[in-house]
């Protein structure tokens, strides 16, 4: 059977420029390549061999409401290696926190923020610390 190598999601957003400086600022992505040249509607961005797509669409209702109910928009979440790390790295530049850090039941440290389009980037390691949310 193929395997699966890679997932690269691709969402909407209303604001590409401040998604791709964001994301390159904030959590240490390069940008892979967008397109077109002169006025890019779609964006890869790139790190540890993994991907994310940004796109703006030119149906401006499919973007998913400000408005709705925070759960009810997409969210990214990254696995890393050392969310202590980018916790403190995030909090010292400026980022607000959702939440956490927390150590959940199901052995994983977990944050969250906010990127400039809403959505809700989950930042999660996997730990063997004691639980400290047993939400």
């Amino acid at each position: 059977m193929s395997r699966v190598l890679g997932i690269a999601p691709r969402l909407p957003v209303a604001d590409l420029k401040a998604a791709i400086e964001f994301y390159r600022t904030h959590l240490g992505f390069g940008l892979g390549t967008s397109w077109p040249e002169d006025a890019p509607t779609f964006a890869l961005l790139t790190r540890d061999g993994i991907s994310l797509q940004f796109f703006v669409p030119a149906n401006q209702s499919a973007l998913p409401s400000r408005a709705a109910a925070p759960d009810d928009r997409p969210i990214v979440t990254l696995d890393v290696s050392d969310a202590r790390a980018f916790h403190a790295q995030l909090t010292k530049s400026g980022v607000a926190v959702e939440w956490g850090p927390e150590v959940y039941w199901y052995g994983r440290r977990e944050f969250a923020i906010r990127d400039p389009n809403g959505y809700l980037v989950i930042l999660s390691e996997e730990t063997s610390d004691p639980v400290t949310d047993e939400g």
